[in-house]
C-alpha cells in the first residue's frame, strides 16, 4: 500500500470494490483511481490504437487514460473515467479495450505494426481492392474499434430532466467559483453554483497550504453560510457541459451514481439552466511534456500527483521524480517529500534552479523511460551527460491551460496569451459569460479568489445590481516562472495524445504531408478526437506544429470546442423519456370505462385511444371492427373523439381573424351553425381540416385533427400576437376541458332525445351543421354539434371532461334497445374511408386543395394564409386527385402505401400514377377499399389499374371508383 498520512478521506469507513474481478479496499472520499493507486495498481487501461499499457495521467475529468467499465449486466457503463468515479462499497469495475488480460493483451500486437498505422493510415489504406471494403476491411475495423462495450440490454436506471433559472450561474466550485458565489449570494440575487466534483474546493483541496488557514475550514464555513441562503443553490456532482442560445446551459447532475444501490432513485438529471449572467470558473488543466516512451503507467501530471497526495493521501510510488519547466513541479516535490515520499530528482528544463532538500537536475530533460507494465526507470540528460534514475512514478509539470471550452461553444475563438504561454477566452463566446480564476489565466489561490469576486461584481453590475467585495482569506500568490518547453526531441516515439496514440512523429508526418491547418492536423492524426476532447494534448500538439512550420503558436491556430464538455450519457440526454415515458401519455375521459369493457388500446400521438371493443366469441380484431361498423350504420354507434383539438376563439374580431387563418370564409357563418374548414400552410399546401362552430356573434369553437392540435394552436397564437396584434381576439385551447363523444347512426337522434333537456332535435329545428349550447341529464351544461364524418345521421356532444366517462356509460346503457354500440379508432377509420373523408393520411403535407377535391373551398373573395401560393400554376394544374379504389377480385387486399400504375405499364418512377393513402376492409362493400391520389383520377372512373407493393411482392388489380362508397348524395346525414 502507498497510503500517506493526512488527506480528506474517511479512514473510519472501509469500502470494498473490485477491478477485473480482484477485490480491493478503499475509503469514503476516494475515487476509483485513488483507491487503485493506494492498492499499488498502476496499470488500468490500454490505449485505443496500439493497445499500449496505460495508467492514470490526471486527477480530474480531463483523464485520457484510465477509462474503465463500471457495473455488470444491464447497468454496464463503459468509458467511465476512474479519476472522477466516486468510490462506494461494492463497486464493480473492469478494464476495457483488450483481448485477453489487461497484463497480456493480444491486441498489443498492433504496437509492433505501428509503422503501418501512422498518421492518416486509414485514408491511405483499405482503398484497394475496392471489393475488400465490405467483406474484409470494414468488419475488421469495426471489431477492433471502440473502447468499452455496451451491454446491449435496456438501461434499467431512471433519469429525469428539469429547468432552472437564475441571475448568475457560477460554473466551478474552486477558489474563484466560491468567491463569486459568495459575492453574488450576499447581494441577494438568485445564484446557482455548479461543480462536477462531489466536494467543493477545487484545487484548494489539492494543495497543502493554499490559504492562511486550513482550506477545509474556510470551505466548511462557506458551506454553512450557503446552506442558510435561500437564494443560492449549490449543485455538487453537476457538470455544466454546454452553452446554448439565450443564456441556456446544459448540465448533468449525478444524483445516485455514488450509491451502491440507487433503488428507485433517479440516477442522473439533465438540467436546462437559464442564466442572465454566467461566470466560468472551471480552472485549468496541466500540460505534459512529450519525451520518448512517456506513456508508461506511473507517468502522470505533476499537479495530479500533488492532488493524490494532499487530498487522497496516496502516492503512485514510494520513489518519484519530477520533470518540470516551472516552479509548480517543485511544489509537488516538496509536498510529497513532506509526506515521506522519496524524491529521486527534480529535472528542471530551466538553468540555474536549485533546492536544498532534494536533488535538482538543472537544464535537464527526461529522454526515455523503462518498465513494461509500469515505470521503473527514466533516462535523464543534462549538459550532455546521460544517466538512468530508478523511480516508480514521474510527475510532469509543463504549465497550465485555462479550461475555456465552454467559452468557445458559441464559436468564440481562443487567443494566445504570451505571458501565460496558453490560450485564453477570446471574443465571440456566449453572451454574458465572464471567465474567472485559472480559467482566465489567474491561477494562484490569491488571484483566483479576487478574480472570482470581481467577476461577480462586474456581472451583477451589468444587471444594475450592486455587489461588494467580501472579506477573503489571505492566500498564496506564487508565480509559476514558466520557461516554455514543449517536447523533448528524439527519434523514438513521444506521445502527445495518450488515448488516441498520437505521437510527435505523427504530427511531423502530418506537416510533411501538408496537413498543417489545425483542423486538418486533428482529423489526419485523430488528435483530440476522444472522450477527453484533447484537453491534455491539443495545445502541446499545436506547439509541436508551430516548431515545424516556424510560425508562432498564435499563427498556427487553434481548434474551438463543441458540447459536451465531458461525455454525457444518451440516457440522460433523453431525460428518462424512454418506454412508456418516451412522451407524455394522455388518457381520454372515457379511458377507464373503455378499459373495463376490455377495449384494445392504440397510441395515437400522445393519446391512448380505444382501438376496438372485442366481445365474447370474436376471435379476430376484424370481426370486432366489422360488427362495430355495421352496428353504427344500422343502429347507433358512440365514439370518444375528445382527442380532436378544440380551440375557443372569442372577441369582436374573431370572425375576421378566422377568415385570415382559414382558406374558406368564417366571418359569414351564422350563429348556431358549423362550417367545415380548410387551413393552408404558407406555401399553399393543405395543412389541416376540421370544423368551425359559431356559438354566438363573438364566440367560435374550432376543431383540428388530433395530430395537429398543438401545432395549430401555436400557429394561431403566433398569428394573433405577431401578425395581427391589432385584432380584438383571444384564444385558448380547450382540448382537455371538454369530453366529446360522436353519436352516429339512424338512431342517433332518438338516443340523444333521451338525455337532452327540453331541446328540439328535429331536422327543422336543428338541421345538419347546426350547433348549440344546452343542458343534458337534468342541468349538466353541454354543447351539441350536428356534424358527420361517418356519412350517417350524427352528432358530437361535448360535456366538461370530468363527466365524459359517466356520459359514455349513460348513453350505452339507455341506448341498449337502440343497438347503442361503442366503437374505436379502427371502426372510425373504416366509417370515414367509406364516406371518402380525408384525414391525416391524405393531409400529409404534400397535397393541395385541388388534390383533395376542395379547390372551391379556397375563397377568391378574401385573403388568407396560403391562398395566394395555392394559386400557383403547378398546384392549380395538379392532376392527381382523390379517388376511391376497389379490388377487381373481392378477395384481394388493398394495401396503403402501394403505388398505382396503368395496367400493363412498366413499373418505375417515371410511370408512377399515384399512391394509396388509406385502406381498410369495408363490411358494407364486402371487400377491401381504399382512398388514393391518381393521375387524372376524375376522368378514369371504372378503369382498371394496378397497385404495386414491392416490399411484400404484391400486385393487385383495382377499379377506380368514387371516393364516396356510402351514400354519395349525402341523404343519410341530412335526414
Amino acid at each position: 500500500m502507498t497510503r500517506l498520512s493526512g488527506g480528506l478521506i474517511d479512514r473510519t469507513q472501509s469500502l470494498r470494490f473490485t477491478f477485473d474481478g480482484k477485490t480491493y479496499s478503499g475509503h469514503a472520499g476516494d475515487t476509483l483511481a485513488s483507491a487503485l493507486l493506494a492498492n499499488d495498481v498502476r496499470l488500468m487501461a490500454r490505449s485505443f490504437k496500439y493497445h499500449r499499457p496505460r495508467g492514470v495521467l490526471s486527477a480530474g475529468s480531463e483523464e485520457p487514460n484510465a477509462l474503465v467499465t463500471l457495473h455488470a449486466g444491464a447497468r454496464q457503463e463503459p468509458n467511465s473515467r476512474a479519476t472522477v468515479v466516486e468510490l462506494f462499497d461494492g463497486l464493480e469495475s473492469f478494464s476495457q479495450n483488450r483481448v485477453g488480460s489487461l497484463g497480456f493483451d493480444l491486441m498489443a500486437v498492433n504496437d509492433l505494426m505501428s509503422p503501418f498505422f501512422a498518421a492518416g493510415f486509414y485514408y491511405k489504406t483499405f482503398m484497394w481492392p475496392r471489393a475488400f471494403w465490405e467483406k474484409l476491411y470494414e468488419p475488421a475495423i469495426r471489431r477492433a474499434a471502440g473502447l468499452g462495450k455496451l451491454s446491449m440490454q435496456p438501461d434499467p436506471d431512471h433519469y429525469d430532466a428539469g429547468f432552472l433559472h437564475c441571475d448568475l450561474l457560477v460554473i466551478g466550485g474552486g477558489a474563484a467559483g466560491l468567491a463569486a458565489a459568495l459575492t453574488a449570494a450576499r447581494a441577494g440575487v438568485q445564484v446557482i453554483l455548479a461543480d462536477e466534483d462531489f466536494r467543493l474546493g477545487g484545487r484548494l483541496l489539492a494543495e497543502s497550504a493554499p490559504l492562511d488557514r486550513p482550506a477545509t475550514e474556510w470551505i466548511a464555513g462557506l458551506e454553512a453560510e450557503f446552506a442558510s441562503l435561500p437564494n443560492l443553490r449549490v449543485m455538487r456532482r453537476t457538470t455544466v457541459w454546454g452553452a446554448f442560445d439565450h443564456g441556456v446551459y446544459g448540465a448533468v447532475e449525478r444524483v445516485s451514481d455514488h450509491l451502491a444501490d440507487p433503488g428507485r432513485r433517479v440516477r442522473q438529471t439533465l438540467w436546462r439552466i437559464t442564466a442572465k449572467r454566467t461566470i466560468l470558473a472551471s480552472g485549468a488543466t496541466e500540460r505534459h511534456i512529450p519525451f520518448a516512451n512517456n506513456d508508461r503507467p506511473g507517468v502522470m501530471l505533476s499537479g495530479a500527483m500533488r492532488a493524490y497526495a494532499n487530498r487522497w493521501a496516496v502516492s503512485p510510488a514510494k520513489r518519484i521524480a519530477i520533470f518540470t519547466n516551472n516552479d509548480d513541479g517543485h511544489r509537488t516535490a516538496r509536498d510529497l517529500m513532506a509526506k515521506g515520499v522519496e524524491i529521486a530528482a527534480v529535472i528542471d528544463t530551466r538553468p540555474a534552479t536549485t533546492a536544498t532538500d532534494y536533488r535538482v537536475i538543472a537544464a535537464g530533460q527526461v529522454t526515455n523511460s523503462k518498465g513494461r507494465l509500469g515505470l521503473s526507470r527514466i533516462e535523464v540528460n543534462a549538459n550532455g551527460r546521460s544517466e538512468w534514475l530508478d523511480c516508480g512514478a514521474l510527475g510532469i509539470a509543463g504549465g497550465w491551460n485555462p479550461n475555456i471550452q465552454i467559452a468557445s461553444h458559441h464559436r468564440g475563438r481562443p487567443v494566445w496569451d504570451e505571458a501565460l504561454q496558453a490560450f485564453v477566452a477570446g471574443p465571440g463566446g456566449p453572451a454574458g459569460l465572464i471567465c474567472a480564476g485559472a480559467a482566465a489565466g489567474r491561477g494562484s489561490s490569491a488571484q483566483a479568489l479576487t478574480s472570482g469576486a470581481e467577476a461577480a461584481i462586474a456581472a451583477l453590475a451589468d444587471l444594475g445590481i450592486a455587489a461588494y467585495l467580501p472579506e477573503l482569506p489571505q492566500a498564496e500568490d506564487a508565480a509559476q516562472n514558466l520557461q516554455p518547453f514543449w517536447h523533448v526531441p528524439g527519434k523514438t516515439r513521444a506521445w502527445v495524445d495518450f488515448q488516441n496514440d498520437v505521437t510527435v512523429k505523427d504530427i511531423a508526418l502530418a506537416h510533411q504531408e501538408n496537413m498543417r491547418p489545425v483542423e486538418h492536423l486533428k482529423r489526419w492524426t485523430t488528435l483530440g478526437m476522444a472522450t477527453d476532447q484533447g484537453k491534455t494534448s491539443n495545445v502541446t500538439a499545436l506547439a509541436v506544429m508551430s516548431e515545424l512550420t516556424g510560425q508562432p503558436i498564435q499563427a498556427t491556430g487553434t481548434t474551438i470546442f463543441r458540447p459536451p464538455y465531458t461525455p454525457v450519457s444518451l440516457s440522460v440526454l433523453g431525460g428518462g423519456d424512454t418506454g412508456a415515458h418516451f412522451r407524455p401519455r394522455r388518457l381520454t375521459p372515457t379511458h377507464e370505462w373503455a378499459k373495463a369493457q376490455g377495449a384494445a388500446f392504440v397510441e395515437v400521438g400522445q393519446w391512448m385511444r380505444a382501438q376496438y371493443f372485442p366481445r365474447a366469441g370474436e376471435t379476430h380484431w376484424r370481426q370486432t371492427v366489422d360488427r362495430e361498423v355495421l352496428a353504427t350504420r344500422k343502429g347507433v354507434g358512440i365514439c370518444d373523439v375528445t382527442t380532436l383539438g378544440k380551440i375557443d376563439v372569442q372577441g369582436a374580431d374573431a370572425g375576421a381573424f378566422l377568415d385570415r387563418v382559414y382558406a374558406n370564409a368564417m366571418a359569414s357563418l351564422k350563429p348556431g351553425m358549423v362550417r367545415y374548414g380548410l387551413m393552408l400552410r404558407e406555401d399553399g399546401f393543405a395543412w389541416d381540416d376540421g370544423t368551425c362552430a359559431r356559438l354566438d356573434d363573438t364566440h367560435y369553437v374550432v376543431t383540428t385533427t388530433t395530430a395537429n392540435a398543438g401545432t395549430i394552436y401555436r400557429h394561431m397564437e403566433f398569428c394573433r400576437q405577431c401578425l395581427w396584434p391589432e385584432l380584438d381576439v383571444q384564444l385558448i385551447s380547450t382540448t382537455d376541458a371538454w369530453a366529446q363523444l360522436s353519436v352516429a347512426g339512424p338512431n342517433a337522434r332518438t338516443l340523444l332525445q333521451r338525455v337532452v333537456d327540453g331541446f328540439d332535435l328535429s331536422n327543422a329545428a336543428f338541421p345538419f351543421m347546426a350547433c348549440a349550447s344546452l343542458t343534458i341529464c337534468g342541468g349538466l351544461r353541454a354543447r351539441l354539434f350536428r356534424i358527420s364524418f361517418s356519412g350517417e345521421l350524427a352528432y358530437e356532444i361535448a360535456v366538461p371532461a370530468r363527466y365524459g366517462n359517466a356520459l359514455m356509460e349513460r348513453l350505452v346503457t339507455i341506448g341498449a334497445d337502440l343497438g347503442a354500440t361503442p366503437y374505436g379508432t379502427e371502426a372510425l377509420g373504416v366509417l370515414r374511408i367509406e364516406k371518402g373523408h380525408a384525414a391525416g393520411n391524405e393531409l400529409n403535407g404534400q397535397t393541395s386543395a385541388q388534390m383533395l377535391g376542395m379547390g372551391r373551398m379556397v375563397s377568391a373573395k378574401k385573403d388568407a394564409i396560403g391562398t395566394v401560393m395555392s394559386r400557383r400554376e403547378g398546384l392549380l394544374a395538379e392532376r392527381r386527385v382523390l379517388v376511391g379504389l376497389q379490388p377487381v377480385d373481392p378477395g384481394d387486399a388493398v394495401v396503403a402505401g402501394s403505388h398505382l400504375f396503368t395496367e400493363g405499364a412498366e413499373q418505375n418512377t417515371w410511370t408512377d400514377q399515384g399512391w394509396i393513402t388509406s385502406a381498410c376492409f369495408s363490411p358494407h362493400v364486402g371487400s377491401g377499399i381504399g382512398l388514393g391520389y391518381l393521375e387524372n383520377g376524375a376522368d378514369r372512373m371504372d378503369e382498371i389499374i394496378v397497385a404495386a407493393n414491392p416490399l411484400q411482392g404484391q400486385s393487385t388489380r383495382l377499379r377506380v371508383v368514387s371516393p364516396h362508397f356510402i351514400d354519395p348524395e349525402g341523404g343519410r346525414l341530412r335526414d
